[in-house]
C-alpha cells in the first residue's frame, strides 16, 4: 500500500520482500479468504500504549477506500458478521490486486531478498544477499513475530533499535490461552466443544464463541480477550450470558424439580460441558440457597488463570512494537531520523479480531506513502 501511494507521486520505489512469495500472511488469513477490512473500524478497536496515535491514519484511509479498490478490481466479497468483509473466493485475489496496483504505478518488487544490513550516511543503504540499494527514504514494513513459519522475524525491531527508536514490550496477541495443571485435568477432555460466552480481561469484554482445545481455550472470544490479558491474572468467563441461572434454579426448586443440575445445564450448554461442569447429583429441589448462589456465580463469573499462551506460533498478531511516541502520527516517520518510516504490525498498534489489523496496514501504509 505504501509502495503504491509513493509511486503514484512519481517516486522510484523498490519493495524488498525476503520471502520468495509476496503476501504470505494475507494468503493464510481468514481461513484462506482474507478478512480484508472491517466496516466499523474505529480507534477503540486498537490496542496501543498511545490510544490516540492511530486516529489520524485511520481517518485518512477508511474501509470504504479499500473496498472501492476491491470493487474496482472485480473481487467479489461478503460481510460475514459485524462488519467483517471476506473474499467470496480466495485471499489470493487481494494479493493479486495489490500486485496489479504496484505494477500500474511502476513499483519494482524484488522477491527472495533477505536484508543483511541497513545503514545511513548521505542516503540509506540496504544490503541484501545480492545487491546494495540506496534510497532517500526507507520504509520498514516487516510485521511482527507471529507465525514464524511464514517468515516472521524480529528484523524490524532491530532496525528501530539501531536508529535509536524505543520499543514497547512485544507479546503474542489474538492467541489461544493454555490451562494450568488442575484445569487441564478437568477440562482437557473437552477439546472440540464450543459455546457462546462473554470473556473479560483487562477491563474489556467480548461476546463470541469459545472453543476448548487439548491444551486450553481458543475461539474468537478468547483470542480477543488474550490481547488484554496479563500473565498471572484471571480471565473471567460468563458461560451463560443469556441466562440468570440463580433465578432459573430458584424457580425450578420452588416447582419441586427432581432433575439433576447437569440436566438443567444441558438445556443451554453442550452436553459434554454440562456433565463436566457439574458433578452435583442432588435433585434441584433439594439444593439450598447458598449452593444455588455459588453455582450460579461459578457459571457467570468463571475465574480462569491461564498458565500462558500458545505463543507466536499460534498468535495472529504481535502486541507492542516500535514506540509510537517516536513516530509522527501524520506520516509514520521517525521523529529523530528523517526519511525512516515504520508501518503496520511492527508499530505498537494492534487491532482486535475481525479485519482491523489489515485496515491498520492499509491506513498506515497509505499515510507513509503520501510523504516518503
Amino acid at each position: 500500500m505504501c509502495a503504491i501511494e509513493a509511486a503514484k507521486r512519481g517516486r522510484r520505489v523498490a519493495v524488498l520482500e525476503h520471502n520468495t512469495q509476496i503476501g504470505r500472511k494475507i494468503l493464510i488469513s481468514g481461513g484462506g479468504r482474507c478478512n480484508f477490512t472491517n466496516l466499523h473500524t474505529r480507534p477503540e478497536h486498537f490496542l496501543s500504549a498511545n490510544p490516540h496515535f492511530a486516529k489520524s491514519a485511520l481517518a485518512r484511509y477508511q474501509p470504504r477506500d479499500f473496498v472501492a479498490m476491491v470493487e474496482r478490481h472485480g473481487v467479489r466479497y461478503h460481510e460475514k458478521t459485524a462488519g467483517q468483509l471476506f473474499c467470496d473466493g480466495s485471499a489470493r485475489e487481494i494479493v493479486e490486486l495489490l500486485e496489479a496496483e504496484c505494477t500500474a504505478a511502476g513499483v519494482r518488487i524484488e522477491r527472495g531478498r533477505p536484508v543483511r544490513s541497513v545503514s545511513r550516511s548521505a542516503a540509506f543503504e540496504v544490503v541484501d544477499d545480492r545487491d546494495s540499494w540506496q534510497s532517500e527514504s526507507l520504509v520498514v514494513a516487516t510485521g511482527g513475530l507471529s507465525v514464524p513459519k511464514i517468515g516472521a522475524t524480529p528484523f524490524g525491531y532491530s532496525v528501530a533499535a539501531q536508529f535509536g527508536l524505543r520499543l514497547v514490550e512485544r507479546r503474542p496477541a489474538l492467541v489461544p490461552l493454555t490451562f494450568g495443571r488442575d484445569d487441564q485435568a478437568k477440562f482437557g477432555m473437552l477439546a472440540g466443544v464450543s459455546t457462546e460466552v462473554v470473556a473479560r480481561a483487562g477491563g474489556r469484554s467480548f461476546r463470541e464463541k469459545m472453543l476448548f482445545t487439548h491444551r486450553g481455550l481458543s475461539g474468537p472470544a478468547i483470542l480477543q480477550a488474550s490481547s488484554y490479558w496479563q500473565p498471572g491474572t484471571a480471565v473471567e468467563i460468563d458461560l451463560l450470558p443469556d441466562v440468570d441461572m440463580a433465578a432459573v434454579m430458584s424457580q425450578r426448586r420452588a416447582a419441586g424439580d427432581r432433575s439433576q443440575v447437569r440436566t438443567l445445564l444441558g438445556e443451554w450448554l453442550p452436553k459434554r460441558l454440562a456433565e463436566t461442569w457439574s458433578s452435583q447429583t442432588k435433585p434441584i429441589a433439594t439444593i439450598g440457597n447458598q449452593m444455588v448462589a455459588q453455582f450460579a456465580a461459578g457459571l457467570h463469573k468463571w475465574q480462569l488463570i491461564p498458565s500462558g499462551t500458545e505463543g507466536y506460533d499460534k498468535a495472529e498478531v504481535t502486541a507492542g512494537g516500535v514506540d509510537t511516541n517516536d513516530l509522527s502520527s501524520q506520516t509514520m516517520e521517525a521523529k529523530r531520523v528523517p526519511g525512516l518510516y515504520f508501518i503496520g504490525e511492527v508499530v505498537d498498534v494492534t487491532g482486535q479480531l475481525g479485519g482491523f489489523n489489515f485496515q491498520w496496514a492499509w491506513a498506515s501504509g497509505f499515510a507513509a506513502g503520501q510523504y516518503a
